[in-house]
């Protein structure tokens, strides 16, 4: 992906912090590079747009299917009879 060698210089903390930033600070918002940057800590703006153009295209390219998703193991199978017993009780939630 894109932004696999800028973001090994990225901690977990500092991309939790982004992405709570772009939560907080829109497109719309101003200066919202320069907040964007100060709620990290320890990047610049320039790196935090840089980041955020990163981020866009490799969502672009998941969308696109140029990233195969991973199959993870599903640790805990629920049963196909669960299935079928949550189906019925639905089935008389209806009919009521």
């Amino acid at each position: 992906m894109a932004s696999s060698s800028c973001r090994s210089s990225w901690t977990a903390k500092q991309n939790k912090m982004f992405e709570n930033g772009l939560a907080i600070y829109d497109k719309d918002s101003p200066d919202r590079w320069e907040k964007l940057a100060r709620a990290v800590g320890g990047k610049t703006v320039e790196e935090v747009k840089r980041h955020y153009e990163d981020l866009v295209e490799d969502l672009r390219q998941i969308e696109e299917g140029q990233v195969p998703l991973p199959n993870y193991p599903n640790p805990n199978p629920i049963p196909l009879s669960y299935h079928y017993i949550h189906q019925q009780q639905r089935m008389k939630l209806l009919k009521l």
